[in-house]
């Protein structure tokens, strides 16, 4: 099929655009940065641009993974958000539909699940985080945008039968997270798998396991991040106040390669996000866990997951130049 690929040019897209090929299809980029696989310079809020691709390039279907994220919060007003995450997504679904396509798959945000509340893990217990949880109510104008978009998308396929899959992701990015500091960048990563994190590789093979699978779901929303080893009935008290010894009793080795390679384990964790219903539905399971990141640790080889604490989105470097 032929393919439009939002955000070729970002960091998923990069990863997106190579394996899209592998499955035998033609990806189509559209980024409002220029990249290797991308053909289409222009934004999505632009109807027009969206609309000429599709002319242009005998789109079919639709992997929609291009968006203002969390950190451009800082960058860019309220307005922006809804003029690319909602307006951008409405144009691509009202164009999708009118040409009678059956395949769109959006990535999504796990931050849409996250409220202030929860944010802020003032809570005694470690909250389960999954497609049950309601009602949502995103902490920021990201969240707010992308809980929109997701909503735009069931409501295209209700009335136009335009078959959506929603991948809500964990974080996947290579930079240093700005708001915590008090343990190295790999280590935090290394860390997130347990509960909130997964490579950028495993993000990609769920989004092309997605459209070849669409037509069979309609509308669907998965949450994806790694396989957490933990279960919802297992001591939320103890996640919270002292994760070790839970950690200790999945991974029992985990503790004393932390230690030899100077890394710290979690002292609290907040929140835990379960990706279970995915591989269930989907039969996708990310290949990276929190198990891989031991292993790596234990050879001493290289971690299974990228790092980057001087990455910059291409979109920030075009602005810039």
């Amino acid at each position: 099929m032929r393919v439009l690929l939002t955000g070729s040019s970002g960091w998923l897209g990069r990863f997106l655009a190579p394996r899209l090929r592998a499955a035998g299809h033609l990806a189509i980029g559209l980024d409002v940065a220029p990249g290797a696989d991308t053909h289409v310079v222009g934004s999505v809020a632009e109807r027009a641009v969206v609309e000429r691709t599709f002319s242009n390039h005998g789109i079919e279907a639709v992997v929609h993974a291009g968006a203002l994220h969390k950190p451009d919060i800082a960058r860019y007003p309220g307005s922006a958000f809804i003029e690319v995450n909602v307006t951008g997504t409405l144009n691509l679904l009202e164009t999708a539909a009118a040409a009678g396509h059956g395949r769109f798959v959006f990535t999504s945000t796990t931050s849409l699940m996250v409220s202030q509340e929860i944010h802020q893990g003032t809570g005694s217990i470690a909250i389960w985080l999954d497609e049950s949880l309601g009602p949502l109510a995103p902490r920021n104008i990201y969240g707010v945008t992308k809980l929109a978009a997701e909503g735009l998308c069931r409501l295209h396929f209700l009335e136009h039968g335009l078959n959506c899959v929603v991948l809500r992701t964990g974080r996947f990015f290579p930079e240093e997270d700005e708001t915590q500091r008090d343990l190295s960048g790999p280590n935090l990563k290394a860390n997130e798998f347990l509960n909130r994190r997964l490579t950028v590789e495993d993000a990609a093979d769920a989004h092309v396991v997605a459209l070849d699978r669409a037509p069979a779901l309609g509308f669907e929303t998965f949450a994806l991040s790694a396989p957490t080893p933990f279960v919802r009935s297992e001591a939320p008290e103890e996640l919270k106040r002292a994760p070790a010894g839970v950690i200790e009793r999945h991974y029992p080795n985990a503790q004393a390669l932390y230690a030899r390679h100077g890394w710290q384990l979690p002292t609290s964790i907040g929140r835990v996000y379960d990706a279970s219903r995915i591989e269930r539905v989907l039969g996708f399971r990310c290949a990276t866990d929190f198990g891989r990141v031991l292993d790596a640790l234990r050879t001493d080889g290289e971690l299974p997951f990228a790092h980057d604490s001087a990455y910059q989105s291409p979109k920030e470097r075009h602005t810039r130049s």
